[in-house]
């Protein structure tokens, strides 16, 4: 070996030393299972990946499915994972929540600052029935785990005033009637057509299929269906979302006073990516019309902020 290959060879071990040492300095710090521990009140588990997680079981309320009555460790326990990023943790997690602790889970995880990705269904004749709430974040690991606390705790809180699951939302329920589908149409800005005693709003969106294009007759809608009568409805309804509008809309939905019922898609490979969120309410119908169309500008801001141009700094 000459020295000049020598000197090529140390230039090129040092410049491997450097990317060594480079990638050890920007590695994500380990998550402290003590951390987690303190901050959510339950006693977490290490994987072999350094995921740190915790667990609660819901042995509080039991459950049949399909006459069975269902043992807790087969599919009824809520969880929590969180994992090291360059920037501090994520978590993500999988909530099982009844009916009535919905809004109580919902409303505790956006408060902490959590998102909700996903609310569905893994049983048939399940009684009462059971949900499962998905939620995610990242920050910093104590905060993460302290959001999540607050979404269990909120859920117990709710057992704790009633310890069986509630059967419906309460309140009066709507009978036939009529509605000024007119006053509808201008509140929420698009026409309320009523047909078999409902008045309902559909807007359309457009996307692609295997490259084809599709609309709202292919399912691409959001709408809201008014049952009742102007001074007491229901409502309930579908909103579509990209990924982007998903958080400002459940996040309005609530904060108008409607129930989030479901979080999911619809369909597998469309361009964009479409999520449907469903809801529930009750109350005047006017009133209603007016938190639907608060989601409607909720969610256009969204899409206008994606749809801004963003500087490079």
């Amino acid at each position: 070996m000459n020295c000049r290959q020598f000197r090529s060879m140390l230039s090129v071990a040092a410049m491997l030393a450097c990317a060594v040492g480079a990638s050890s300095a920007f590695a994500a710090e380990p998550i402290d299972p003590q951390v987690v521990a303190e901050a959510s009140g339950a006693k977490p588990t290490v994987a072999d990946d350094g995921v740190v997680r915790i667990g609660w079981s819901r042995n509080d309320v039991e459950v049949t499915v399909d006459g069975m009555v269902l043992p807790p460790a087969a599919g009824l326990g809520s969880w929590a994972a969180f994992t090291a990023t360059d920037t501090g943790a994520m978590v993500m997690g999988d909530t099982v929540v009844f009916q009535d602790e919905v809004d109580a889970a919902m409303d505790a995880a956006f408060a902490q600052g959590l998102e909700v990705t996903g609310l569905h269904n893994h049983f048939f004749y399940d009684s009462p029935k059971v949900y499962f709430m998905h939620i995610g974040g990242a920050g910093e690991a104590g905060a993460l785990a302290t959001g999540v606390k607050a979404v269990w705790e909120a859920i117990r809180a709710v057992r704790a005033a009633r310890p069986q699951p509630a059967t419906g939302f309460g309140g009066d329920t709507p009978v036939p009637g009529e509605f000024d589908a007119d006053a509808l149409a201008k509140i929420v800005g698009h026409p309320a057509p009523v047909n078999g005693g409902v008045a309902k709003i559909t807007i359309g969106r457009e996307g692609r299929m295997h490259g084809q294009p599709i609309g709202a007759s292919m399912g691409l809608t959001t709408w809201a269906a008014f049952s009742g009568s102007d001074a007491l409805a229901a409502i309930d309804g579908d909103f579509i979302m990209t990924a982007n509008e998903v958080q400002p809309v459940l996040r309005a939905l609530r904060e108008a006073g409607l129930h989030v019922v479901a979080l999911h898609n619809h369909m597998i490979g469309e361009q964009p990516a479409f999520y449907f969120t469903h809801f529930w309410g009750k109350g005047p119908a006017a009133e209603l019309a007016r938190g639907f169309r608060s989601v409607l500008d909720a969610q256009a801001t969204a899409a206008d902020i994606a749809a801004a141009p963003h500087t490079a700094h």
